[in-house]
């Protein structure tokens, strides 16, 4: 497994975490077992960084996590969650009296004294150029409440906002086969500000693996099957933002040139390789929904591709993808 430093944290974490969103909702059902098993194959696999929220499943990612980490004391892993997304979206609820909240049943929930690493969880535009935001931010790394932020957004144009702050740790995007563009502005920025990058969607909601056709059928408490067109959340989050038609098609192709480029690899750990070879990522986040889903994941994280492998991804995006969902972001 390969590691990095993710970024203004200093701490060193794998180049595959695990997001965790699978273990609270949103995905279909996972019972208490199967997470923690998850949680274990992760770690057994060299996986030091676990990514959730406070929302996934209303507390249950963290809680999850919490008694993970109660019961394997000394792992090693980075836990990174986020907050922001239990009220509605309207910039006045992002105040030093809704952080301290947050933050303290984040903790809790977590079983620790000091959050590794806090995100705001993709909140309107205005919120990243608020300086009331970043002050309250760090008087909770000087009251020892969280020991580093960041922010998780939708767009470029937060991404660049967030990473011109001089105590933003982090910047966590959408970044995958199918989504591109942030590899223009935001991960020159971000390392050039010593920024780190959390890849979340890597697999573009699985569409990369190549498992998908169009007559496979998600449950109904699966965002792949209520958020297609955005109807509950950003659509950016589900499939990448790609009409599902276009995406299988186009994913179809991209298992051909993952084939081709590691004969032993599936596409999925081809698309996960691809992502975290982006310079200035620190760690890419696909969930698992099982033990076995968790380690191929993280076999990723050595696995080597060619040199022009990137020029394929870039001619299979500007064929299939771009026009249709470049401008969005």
């Amino acid at each position: 497994m390969q590691t990095r430093t993710l970024g203004r944290t200093g701490r060193t974490v794998s180049a595959i975490g695990l997001g965790t969103w699978q273990l609270g909702a949103d995905w279909g059902d996972v019972d208490e077992a199967d997470a923690l098993a998850v949680l274990d194959a992760a770690s057994g696999a060299g996986v030091t960084f676990f990514d959730t929220a406070d929302v996934y499943g209303d507390g249950r990612s963290e809680s999850l996590i919490g008694r993970w980490l109660r019961e394997h004391p000394g792992s090693g892993v980075t836990v990174a969650t986020k907050m922001g997304r239990r009220m509605p979206q309207e910039h006045e609820n992002y105040s030093m009296e809704h952080f301290r909240a947050w933050t303290d049943r984040s903790r809790a929930n977590l079983g620790v004294d000091t959050l590794d690493l806090v995100q705001l969880h993709c909140p309107p535009t205005s919120v990243y150029s608020d300086d009331r935001v970043y002050d309250a931010l760090d008087t909770l790394v000087d009251e020892g409440a969280i020991a580093a932020y960041g922010v998780s957004v939708e767009k470029v144009e937060e991404a660049l906002t967030a990473i011109a702050r001089p105590n933003v740790a982090s910047v966590q995007i959408i970044l995958n086969a199918f989504r591109l563009k942030p590899l223009d502005e935001v991960l020159p920025a971000a390392r050039a500000a010593g920024v780190g990058i959390i890849a979340r969607v890597p697999l573009a909601s699985g569409l990369l693996s190549g498992r998908y056709t169009l007559d496979t059928q998600f449950a109904a408490n699966d965002h792949r099957s209520y958020n297609r067109h955005g109807e509950s959340f950003d659509v950016g989050e589900t499939f990448s933002g790609v009409d599902y038609e276009t995406g299988v098609r186009a994913a179809a192709e991209f298992s051909e040139l993952a084939r081709a480029a590691a004969p032993d690899a599936t596409p999925a750990q081809v698309a996960l390789a691809w992502v975290a070879a982006q310079p200035g990522v620190s760690s890419v986040i696909p969930g698992a929904r099982s033990p076995e889903q968790a380690r191929a994941n993280a076999a990723a994280g050595s696995l080597e591709l060619p040199a022009d492998f990137a020029a394929s991804v870039r001619d299979l995006y500007d064929r299939e993808i771009r026009a249709q969902v470049h401008g969005r972001w």
